[in-house]
């Protein structure tokens, strides 16, 4: 399983820029990321637009979206999937969003679980019965289509699984103190960011 970390939009919420390179808990959100994620995949690779030297810290191969005009997560799917497809051996990708850097340390192996012997199959995350479909683990078998998907229109995530065989898997909330969180919160906006340097530090 190759991991890709999608790092391609826009953050129009967050006052546009990099994301994922901002502060977090003293190091930057995509390496909270890569520590939650490089354990679970064999390889990694960032799917991201413009200039792949802002990443070069990290030491990741930078996969840019192969369709133009910023389509959406969908097409740092195809990215991920079409990058692993050209190398022996990678058969899936599993996505992470680098703005939930939270997400769960068993992603890979519960996804896997629910696919288990059924070709080709996709499987995405939920908390709750909300789904997270930027978090999913997704067949090389399928990269033609979702190209195809893409090439009419397809934005969606979930237009597209659902013309598939695709489980969910609930991981339910982190309990934490008092409280719970959804390990696939969103850092969205600069208050959201607070709120996950508070959830960390606690």
């Amino acid at each position: 399983v190759m991991g890709v970390l999608l790092a391609g939009g826009q953050s129009r919420r967050f006052g546009g820029g990099d994301k994922c390179l901002s502060p977090l808990a003293g190091k930057p959100m995509l390496a909270h990321a890569i520590d939650r994620l490089a354990p679970q995949a064999g390889t990694l690779i960032l799917n991201a637009n413009g200039d792949p030297a802002r990443f070069a810290q990290f030491g990741l191969p930078v996969v840019p979206d192969p369709i133009d005009d910023f389509p959406g997560p969908l097409a740092g799917v195809l990215a991920g999937l079409e990058y692993a497809a050209a190398r022996p051996g990678a058969r899936w990708i599993v996505t992470a969003a680098t703005d939930s850097p939270m997400f769960p340390s068993d992603l890979v192996e519960r996804l896997q679980a629910a696919v288990a012997g059924r070709t080709p199959a996709i499987a995405l995350a939920a908390c709750d019965g909300q789904i997270h479909p930027t978090f999913g683990l997704w067949p090389t078998a399928l990269a033609s289509d979702l190209r195809r998907a893409l090439a009419a229109g397809t934005r969606r995530i979930v237009s597209w699984t659902d013309k598939h065989d695709c489980s969910v898997v609930d991981f339910g909330k982190v309990t934490q103190g008092a409280g719970a969180y959804d390990p696939f919160f969103n850092i969205n906006t600069r208050d959201d960011l607070q709120q996950a340097e508070a959830l960390l530090s606690g």
